[in-house]
């Protein structure tokens, strides 16, 4: 349904996670009946989700971990990890910067160039650990670097930007042909981020395995507010599932739904699958690990950008490990850890056994569903009241 905003001018109404809840089915299961598990082309994993391209959340370490806890873990091959041989006092140094002092000197540092010898030792440590290795370019330098890392073995490739189209447009230079690069390419590709039907449906048509949803909905993120640009995620998941339908009635692939961003908690991860979704990409709750390499802080893709930054540098504090907030066991209420562990949960309650049914699970418009009936928590900020 649209709104007339004006004279000649409509627009349609959007929903974030916070303003939907799933409605409980006829049934009830066992979470321990559920299935999580998440399979892309020839791999499959236990958990139905992607660690973002974000330096304060993935290093070669904690890709690994990531892995063997059942996750996917995306490097980002423009970050710290490809620019300096020992990123830890870069990591230090941006743990230490004052707020007003954080944009303009991580610019500085992102200033270093990427090295390719190091794209290459950086996917082989993540391989040497026995798990799936994944890591993001953006398009500007994915054929770059693309010979490179496929000489060093990564597994899966993400291009990803702030906004990624099939139709760049430019007069000044060579645009990407995405669909000309995947189907010439060897690895799985996913390609983001998308926050519409047309544009999920375009990208789908390109070849890639999965498509990233979301612009300006991370912790970290300031496109919104600088650009004006992005759609609430609810909305912008049911649109790119549209699309996955459309797409698999074309031409019978089926193309991957990630939501990327806006999830903080387990029951975000619920409904995002819910709304469509076949699998998520976090960053900001991945920071709070105590293995985490930011050290306490997160940072987007783009707050260093050199001329027009669209990110900040948050403090999320080292609160759990890496297994808590994942799998568990969780040792507070507020639904911050043990987030897969949410997800089965939820399934099961809602009465769905696999993420292909719950993806067909009902949803309400219900912008009261985390206040209603909780004045005694948000009083005095425990629990939901956080």
């Amino acid at each position: 349904m649209e709104f007339e905003i004006g004279i000649g001018k409509t627009a349609r109404r959007a929903y974030g996670f916070d303003e939907v809840a799933i409605v409980p089915s006829r049934r009830t299961r066992d979470p321990d009946d559920v299935d999580i598990g998440w399979e892309v082309d020839a791999y499959r994993f236990a958990l139905p989700m992607m660690a973002s391209a974000m330096d304060a959340g993935v290093s070669p370490e904690t890709a690994v971990l990531i892995g063997q806890l059942g996750g996917l873990a995306c490097l980002n091959l423009e970050g710290v990890w490809t620019r300096y041989e020992d990123p830890v006092p870069i990591y230090e140094e941006i743990a230490e910067l004052d707020d007003d002092k954080a944009t303009r000197r991580m610019q500085e540092l992102y200033k270093e160039p990427v090295k390719e010898e190091l794209l290459g030792r950086r996917i082989e440590e993540i391989k040497a650990g026995g798990v799936v290795s994944c890591g993001s370019l953006t398009p500007q330098r994915v054929e770059r670097f693309a010979p490179v890392v496929v000489e060093a073995g990564l597994d899966i490739l993400v291009i990803q930007g702030t906004v990624v189209s099939a139709e760049h447009v430019s007069t000044q230079t060579e645009p990407l042909n995405l669909k000309r690069f995947i189907a010439g390419f060897d690895l799985p590709v996913f390609v983001g981020g998308c926050a519409s039907y047309s544009t999920a449906l375009h990208l789908m048509r390109t070849g890639a395995v999965g498509v990233l949803v979301g612009v300006g909905p991370g912790n970290a993120c300031t496109t919104r507010g600088v650009l004006g640009v992005g759609v609430p995620q609810a909305t912008a998941i049911a649109d790119a599932a549209a699309a996955r339908r459309e797409h698999l009635h074309e031409t019978g692939r089926y193309c991957h739904v990630i939501a990327d961003g806006g999830m903080r908690t387990g029951g975000d991860i619920a409904k995002a699958i819910a709304c469509g979704a076949d699998a998520v990409m976090i960053g900001s709750p991945l920071t709070r690990a105590y293995e985490a390499p930011g050290r306490g802080y997160h940072w987007g893709m783009a707050t260093f950008h050199p001329t027009l930054p669209r990110g900040a540098r948050v403090k999320t504090q080292q609160v759990a490990s890496l297994e808590e907030i994942l799998v568990g066991p969780a040792h507070e209420n507020d639904g911050t850890f043990n987030l897969f562990g949410a997800l089965a949960t939820s399934m099961a309650t809602t009465g769905y056994a696999t993420i292909k049914e719950f993806q067909k699970a009902e949803l309400v418009i219900a912008p009261s569903i985390k206040t209603e009936g909780k004045t005694y928590q948000a009083a005095q900020r425990v629990g939901m009241g956080h």
